[in-house]
């Protein structure tokens, strides 16, 4: 599934640069947020809508994306089916002992396999892992959007900013959203273009409790300290945890061969990514009919 770089593409990029793709980083430090379930769906739903999409997973430890495209390449193969699977590049990490050779090492070889990518493709999606690393500080770096999911609770607040004192009202920046500031200011200086930081509410409850609401009401004020966009999330669902398996999607259920009867939870699940598409304002969507 995947595939590493050899010389001669590295050269070719370097003579002609690496525009192209826009790209998304579906990144946090926390894992058990639903980063993998969002970046793959998000990738097929853009493939679904006619766009060359473009795959980096950075977690180079779990490797669920990854893993979740061997499992629907073999789905595919058993059913004989055709399905739309992302094209993925492989990005290793450096070798030396020495951090600052290693860093150079995984620099190299983060813009050879982004490069690679943008000249080809409308949309590159990098799966972040859930701890700081220094490729993942690089993705980062080189995003058009960052879109952080979050589990629907205040204990994931942390994530986000230091509530300890003062509350929400005068929270201090976490040392995740201090890296994404740094992000987009490098960007800014560098390419003269900003990062766009989308948080999304994740595994939302399907109860309208009153900590539900309260959540919803701090994520708001913390939006307007921290520069970030709300977008809506995805619903606590089994399906996306019975889906992994058989590397099947939402968007995949009526496909021959699929033993999950459609049901109108699936629906609304749809429904819920078409919201995420529509709050993350891509340019290349904009007036497009969704395909699903």
């Amino acid at each position: 599934m995947q595939t590493p770089l050899n010389e001669d593409t590295v050269e070719n990029l370097k003579n002609r640069g690496t525009p192209g793709g826009h790209v998304i980083v579906v990144g946090n430090e926390k894992g058990g947020a639903g980063k993998s379930t969002i970046a793959v769906h998000l990738a097929l739903a853009l493939m679904r809508m006619g766009h060359r999409v473009g795959v980096i997973d950075l977690d180079t430890r779990q490797r669920t994306f990854t893993r979740y495209m061997e499992n629907r390449a073999a789905w595919a193969k058993a059913q004989n089916q055709s399905l739309p699977i992302p094209e993925m590049a492989l990005v290793a990490p450096g070798v030396s002992r020495q951090l600052d050779t290693r860093e150079e090492e995984e620099a190299h070889n983060w813009q050879a396999a982004l490069g690679a990518l943008k000249a080809h493709h409308d949309f590159i999606i990098v799966d972040a892992p859930g701890s700081d690393t220094y490729l993942s500080r690089l993705a980062h770096g080189d995003a058009d959007t960052i879109l952080t999911p979050i589990n629907d609770s205040f204990v994931d607040f942390d994530l986000l900013a230091n509530t300890a004192q003062g509350g929400v009202a005068q929270a201090r920046p976490s040392l995740y959203s201090e890296m994404v500031w740094e992000a987009r200011k490098h960007k800014a200086a560098r390419a003269h273009k900003s990062i766009d930081w989308v948080v999304m509410r994740n595994r939302m409850s399907m109860i309208n409790a009153r900590n539900k609401q309260k959540v919803g009401e701090s994520l708001q004020i913390l939006s307007n300290r921290l520069g970030f966009r709300l977008a809506p999330g995805f619903g606590e669902r089994v399906i996306y945890r019975e889906l992994f398996p058989s590397g099947l999607t939402l968007l995949d259920l009526t496909q021959k061969g699929s033993a999950i009867q459609f049901s109108m939870s699936h629906v609304a699940a749809r429904q819920e990514l078409r919201d995420l598409l529509i709050v993350l304002k891509l340019n290349a969507l904009q007036g497009a009919a969704f395909a699903f």
